[in-house]
């Protein structure tokens, strides 16, 4: 978490939820369509599906990131080719990283110490994370699609 702006609101675990809907809807304004992969379970394969999707929408040329908000077990990066890599800050926000494929990756991987690292955060404390981070503080310029 070394030189993330975020590190001390994230190791307090209170984030605030205080960006509107539409400043949300402003820092995602350049993506076109957004994938939501969901299940109420654990270990079926979203991930798999998510990068999959991904990387058959790029084959098509279209533009592609994926966010990876399983902030409990990370694995998209890991999947997607990119673990070990850093993320960095610009004036617009978090850059993500990028696989084969110029596929735009985001994960709590990227910002954690090491892969045996793990946040455990479950409810509001989990979603305002995500929002705060993710969804407002990532730049992810113009895409087709955003797939999470």
């Amino acid at each position: 978490c070394a030189g993330c702006p975020n590190q001390k609101l994230c190791s307090s675990g209170e984030f605030k939820n205080d960006q509107t809907p539409a400043e949300v809807q402003q820092q995602l304004s350049g993506v076109k369509k957004k994938i939501l992969v969901l299940s109420g379970k654990g270990g079926v394969g979203k991930s798999t599906v998510t990068a999959q999707i991904a990387r058959f929408l790029s084959d098509l040329e279209l533009s592609v990131g994926v966010l990876d908000v399983d902030v409990c077990g990370p694995s998209l990066a890991r999947i997607m080719g990119v673990n070990g890599q850093s993320v960095h800050k610009s004036s617009s926000g978090w850059s993500p990283v990028y696989s084969e494929g110029d596929i735009a990756v985001m994960s709590i991987d990227f910002l954690l110490g090491s892969e045996e690292d793990a946040v455990i955060w479950r409810g509001a404390k989990k979603n305002g994370m995500i929002k705060a981070v993710f969804f407002c503080s990532v730049d992810w310029g113009n895409l087709d699609f955003l797939g999470h």
